[in-house]
């Protein structure tokens, strides 16, 4: 008999309202659950002692909750959605086509079905079955279709038309696990001999973006409202913490709350007037933000500690040696059959096995076409590498791709045209923050803070923060520029 039973409660596009995962929370916590996860497919994720599974399963069901138990037979339809307005805007893809899309799901989807926006980096593109992205072309969307336990990609020959995503969903999914089709022009033949869909030509693949992760930790503006972001390095988030944050959520009128496939939680919508509140919250809980961006760039996979051990250890090398991670992204691959996203991937494997247990394990570095993590290629850089050695082989996979970068954006840059030296007007000193580089001059003030043009800085009360982070006044420091005329 089992001790413990992973339970996955799937959150579609990513997205849930603060009453539902307060009433999951609850359930979970009467079931003696005191830590939760999110899962890579921005699902909900927890560990139950096999005493206490009964009568969770028993309150789930009453409350007509799907989930599942140490299974993964209905994978969690992700989604975009979660860096929308916060990160960047689409040109036509908003709130309300993901919720028209996700409405046509009236059905539990046995493949993964991923939504991407074609013209962001923050989520995968081709981790799903089914992968379903915006084109240019408003309402309309690519298909990419990847048949279980196979990386064969291949384009649907038409764009789908928004309102039927869902059915042309379930026909591709009956087509491929019920008929048995595998290839490119059977399943289109069995999807399309029967029914009819909103479709027009599709001329032109999908062109990746470059890669760039966002930063999608802490306190960050946008418009007049603020967003947050939340990472916990264990990947564990307290339930007790958020219990307060759904119970705030609901007390401001937030209504919903964002995974992501960095098994994070993005909050948008706060208001000014609330910002205090959920800076007590955080302080009371005791959560960190603002972790370097090289720990935020992992994907580990759910449900083992293997990969998040594997993280923290190369970490610590990249801490201890300053190692530039700017532009990439790290998985960690420990089971066979599971699947992470990243421009450079770590796969363990046994060397020497007795039955089940691994005596000896080693790891294989891979990165992807151009280090793009939605890349379907991969190229071997080392193989049988012992723990020990990962760290420093990564660090010249790193060193490898900031040259080629570099060499690339000379390529690029014509040569300047000579222009006169700039003439100096003299030197001035402004207060900088030092976790995102905003610069407070008593020139201008602080509009944004109501802080009038020619306040010193030493005159701002000691209540002051950045303005673009919500760093301390006590964290600024200050700095000298030249004026150039």
């Amino acid at each position: 008999m089992r001790d413990y039973y992973n339970v996955k409660v799937n959150l579609p596009a990513g997205i849930v309202s603060p009453g539902t995962l307060q009433t999951v929370l609850k359930l979970a916590y009467d079931a003696k659950v005191r830590t939760v996860r999110f899962g890579a497919r921005q699902q909900l994720l927890m560990t139950v002692h096999y005493e206490d599974m009964r009568f969770l399963e028993k309150d789930l069901k009453q409350q007509l909750i799907s989930y599942e138990v140490n299974t993964e037979q209905y994978p969690n339809i992700i989604s975009s959605y979660c860096g929308e307005e916060v990160f960047r805007t689409g040109a036509w893809l908003r709130e309300s086509e993901y919720h028209t899309v996700l409405d046509q799901f009236d059905y539990q989807p046995r493949l993964k079905v991923n939504l991407s926006d074609f013209n962001q980096s923050f989520t995968p593109f081709f981790t799903g079955n089914l992968n379903f992205i915006a084109s240019p072309d408003p309402h309309f969307w690519h298909l990419y279709v990847r048949p279980k336990q196979s990386n064969t990609l291949f384009h649907w020959p038409e764009l789908i038309y928004t309102n039927d995503l869902g059915r042309l969903a379930k026909a591709v999914e009956e087509a491929m696990l019920d008929q048995g089709y595998h290839d490119e022009d059977t399943i289109h033949k069995a999807v399309t001999s029967g029914q009819t869909f909103i479709t027009q030509p599709s001329t032109q693949e999908v062109e990746l973006p470059e890669f760039s992760l966002p930063y999608y930790e802490g306190f960050n503006r946008y418009g007049q409202r603020s967003w947050l972001g939340l990472y916990r390095r264990d990947e564990q988030f307290s339930i007790a913490f958020l219990l307060e944050v759904c119970a705030l959520c609901l007390k401001t009128r937030i209504g919903e709350l964002c995974t992501t496939p960095w098994k994070s939680l993005i909050i948008k919508g706060i208001e000014e007037k609330d910002r205090a509140t959920w800076s007590y919250i955080l302080g009371k809980h005791n959560v960190n933000v603002r972790h370097a961006a090289n720990e935020l760039a992992w994907q580990t996979e759910d449900n083992t500690s293997d990969g998040t051990q594997l993280k923290n250890y190369v970490l610590r090398y990249f801490e201890k040696n300053d190692t530039r991670t700017f532009g990439l992204c790290f998985g960690v691959q420990t089971r066979p059959k599971s699947e992470v996203f990243g421009s450079i991937l770590i796969r363990k494997r046994s060397l020497l096995r007795i039955g089940q247990l691994a005596l000896v394990s080693v790891y294989d570095l891979y990165f992807t076409e151009d280090f793009n993590p939605n890349s379907r290629a991969y190229h071997l850089f080392e193989k049988g590498l012992f723990k020990l050695h990962v760290p420093n082989q990564i660090n010249r996979l790193c060193r490898q791709f900031s040259t080629r970068r570099a060499k690339e954006s000379v390529d690029v840059n014509p040569p300047e045209v000579e222009k006169p030296e700039p003439i100096s007007a003299g030197i001035t000193t402004v207060h900088q923050c030092p976790h995102c580089f905003t610069v407070y001059d008593e020139q201008y003030g602080d509009l944004r803070n109501c802080i009038p043009a020619g306040t010193p800085f030493y005159d701002l009360p000691a209540t002051y923060t950045c303005s673009t982070c919500d760093a301390p006044k006590a964290d600024m420091r200050e700095i000298q520029v030249e004026l150039i005329n």
